[in-house]
């Protein structure tokens, strides 16, 4: 199945929830379902798909090897507990969640470039064994994209990386248009701060749309896939459908917006 959009995230989303979410959000008509091993949902997930009986083609399932992880070894193992938890022969694409650990992200140095390479050769293992259709990376800089780059042929799929009004990594996503990477935009409504912001609401009266379909247009004007997450079916029917036309004017402004 080729990737779909709009993508339904399950970061922060319970395991109390997380089965109920995918089966409500099929039945919505999303078929682009994303989750990661932090998560601790796929078990969930995976008795919703069971559920559903779905036909594995039918739908596009992304997860995440833990940041924590830079080796062959662990990466290997990581990719096989993660398709046993979903219960599925293959994953449609398979990211590293982060190039270093969480606890170093903020901090300057330490590249894992090495340890990143590990994984990415893991995850090329596990695709020659037809585990994982695509390989992809998440939070990705140039810098980490080219380490990977100047390792593999094999293409980097996707880089899944923070994008919502007010905070547009520029650099990044240029560089993965140039290099025909797909990029993903987690958190797109800025994990719900940015529908509070005033001007976003006034553009969106204007447009007779929602506060979150409008931050799902624009990020989808940037050239991104937006993966909105939501507990709630209604939130989850609004966020499915933001098909309208932005206009230039509406766009600038929204690109002068400050980061809450």
């Amino acid at each position: 199945m080729n990737i779909t959009n709009p993508g339904l995230g399950f970061w922060q989303i319970s395991k109390e929830d997380a089965k109920r979410v995918f089966i409500e959000g099929y039945e919505i008509g999303y078929r682009h379902f994303d989750t990661a091993i932090s998560y601790q949902n796929e078990s969930e997930m995976g008795e919703a798909i069971k559920e559903l009986k779905l036909n594995r083609e039918d739908y596009w399932l992304t997860s995440k090897i833990p940041a924590e992880i830079k080796n062959y070894e662990g990466a290997k193992r990581a990719i096989d507990e993660s398709i046993a938890r979903l219960g599925v022969e293959y994953l449609d694409l398979m990211l590293i969640h982060a190039p270093k650990p969480w606890a170093l992200m903020t901090l300057p140095g330490g590249r894992y470039h090495k340890g990143n390479r590990e994984v990415w050769r893991a995850m090329l293992d596990a695709k020659k064994e037809g585990k994982i259709k695509h390989l992809g990376v998440s939070n990705f800089n140039v810098n980490d994209l080219k380490n990977i780059q100047e390792y593999s042929d094999e293409p980097i799929f996707a880089n899944q990386i923070w994008i919502h009004v007010g905070r547009v990594p520029n650099k990044v996503i240029d560089y993965c248009h140039e290099n025909n990477i797909l990029v993903e935009a987690y958190s797109p409504l800025g994990s719900g701060r940015m529908l509070k912001d005033k001007t976003i609401q006034e553009i969106a009266k204007r447009n007779n749309v929602t506060a979150s379909q409008l931050c799902l247009k624009y990020v989808d004007l940037l050239g991104a896939l937006p993966l909105p997450r939501s507990k709630s079916k209604e939130h989850m029917m609004v966020n499915f459908n933001y098909d309208f036309e932005l206009s230039k004017e509406d766009k600038e402004i929204l690109d002068k917006v400050s980061k809450l």
